[in-house]
């Protein structure tokens, strides 16, 4: 009998736990399914939906080098996935599914009932451990609940992280199979193939090879220079990660063994290993506090807050015309590359919800629609974090201001000059406040600093 693997978020043949338990027990056919009504109801954008199929291509190469086909069914919506996979399995006689965990709700839910439909015909399911380094629910606080704070979370987690990178899973062997691949799709609702595909180079291999230059000539600067945005600072993985293409288990072990290899490169690895522990711990949320994927504040109680229904200060938001150069570019490296560097993710996200004191959910939402790595998890956990409404989240007293912030990380004014090409002959004192001169073709800030911050914070202390 044969197994089948159900690949989702984990587009690659190394290091998936499923897939090197499926082949270890017999021949393997690999399925994925195709959900696209599901996903734009999650706010997927055409970037990321054509970044996942590339990677979907490599992958299907990848397999059909080891003999292993790719069947692929048309789920619609994560409700159509147990029939269909059961059907699949009768009809290329498999009697086990395999399967990596995801942690948002829509997709636990589809889990239990492809389990449970699975099960009842006979079909034996295992779930393996593939998405996370450390999976939720293996530790507590003393008083045996959830961690909701990072530091305490991150020390337990970093032992524990240690010793599962010691032992990644390798590609399984070749085999031979009868049963035929399945045809790829060109597109997806709409969506070509070749989308950005000369920013966004997708599959397995490409991860790997920038996990490799990143820990070769970056690692070891990563805590000076990561929220520098002029300078390429940052592993830029997050995009392979969110689909699969590497595993965060794979990160970590390649900055463990750089740590033992050259120990200079400690303290700017330990920051980075800190970033991967930050997935893990938005994933614990997700997966523990169900209220989340609901749309919901993790503390429930500042679902109540006064947030203004500002439409035209959105969409100025949105195109990146909000009178603040550092803001703006963010979102012009967003809304043109289908990316954000961290840092601006912060502050953009800070300006919607502080100086402009609107919802969260409105940013949370845009921010998915454009990001080629768009993650429920890690994207709901930023967002709160900066609104003040998440689980470690900034004191609501906590509101960046934008022109400081520009002044202190990108002090030359290259980024800002290089997304907001009309500010590019403005003297460097007034770059980051470009309305105090005259003739420039910019807009007026949208909103005051002082005033902005004074109406947040009332806003917060009259809850």
């Amino acid at each position: 009998m044969r197994k089948l693997v159900w690949f989702r978020n984990d587009l690659r043949v190394s290091d998936n736990p499923a897939l090197a338990a499926a082949a270890a027990r017999g021949e393997v056919v690999g399925v994925y399914c195709v959900s696209i009504e599901q996903w734009r109801s999650h706010d997927m954008g055409d970037r990321r939906l054509a970044f996942q199929l590339r990677c979907l291509h490599q992958l299907a190469a990848k397999l059909a080098a080891l003999g292993i086909p790719m069947k692929v069914l048309d789920t619609p919506s994560f409700d159509d996935c147990p029939n269909a996979l059961l059907q699949l399995c009768q009809a290329v006689q498999a009697d086990e599914l395999h399967f990596v965990d995801e942690y948002p709700l829509n997709e636990r839910k589809r889990d239990t009932a492809v389990s449970a439909t699975l099960s009842a015909a006979g079909v034996a399911v295992s779930r393996h451990v593939g998405d996370v380094i450390v999976p939720p629910h293996s530790f507590t606080t003393g008083s045996g609940g959830v961690h909701t704070v990072f530091s305490p979370y991150f020390r337990k987690w970093l032992s524990i992280a240690e010793r599962n990178a010691e032992s990644l899973e390798r590609a399984p062997a070749a085999q031979t199979s009868s049963v035929a691949s399945d045809p790829l799709p060109e597109s997806w609702d709409g969506v070509s193939l070749q989308l950005a595909q000369a920013d966004w180079q997708a599959g397995e291999d490409e991860a790997q090879r920038r996990l490799q230059t990143f820990v070769e000539t970056s690692l070891g600067n990563y805590g000076s220079q990561r929220d520098l945005p002029a300078i390429n600072g940052t592993s830029s993985l997050s995009s392979w990660l969110a689909v699969g293409c590497i595993s965060a288990r794979q990160c970590l072990s390649a900055a463990l063994y750089a740590i033992a290899a050259q120990p200079e490169l400690q303290e700017g690895a330990q920051k980075w290993i800190g970033e991967l522990a930050w997935r893990d711990f938005y994933r614990q949320i997700v997966a523990e506090f169900d209220h989340v994927s609901y749309g919901h504040s993790f503390k429930r109680a500042l679902d109540v807050l006064p947030w203004r229904d500002a439409p035209e200060e959105l969409q100025a938001w949105q195109q990146g015309l909000t009178g603040y150069p550092f803001v703006d570019a963010a979102m012009r490296q967003l809304n043109q590359t289908g990316w954000m560097h961290n840092r601006l993710r912060m502050v953009s996200a800070m300006f919607l919800t502080k100086h402009l004191l609107i919802d969260w959910r409105a940013g949370e939402r845009y921010f998915m629609q454009q990001l080629v790595d768009g993650d429920f998890a890690s994207n709901n956990g930023g967002w709160q974090w900066s609104a003040s409404t998440g689980t470690d989240a900034a004191p609501y007293f906590r509101i960046f201001n934008p022109e400081s912030q520009g002044k202190k990380f990108d002090k030359h004014g290259e980024f800002v000059r290089k997304m907001v090409p009309e500010l590019a002959t403005i003297a460097p004192k007034n770059l980051f406040a470009p309305a105090q001169e005259a003739g420039v073709s910019y807009p007026a800030p949208i909103v005051d600093h002082k005033q902005a911050r004074a109406r947040a914070l009332e806003a917060f202390k009259n809850l």
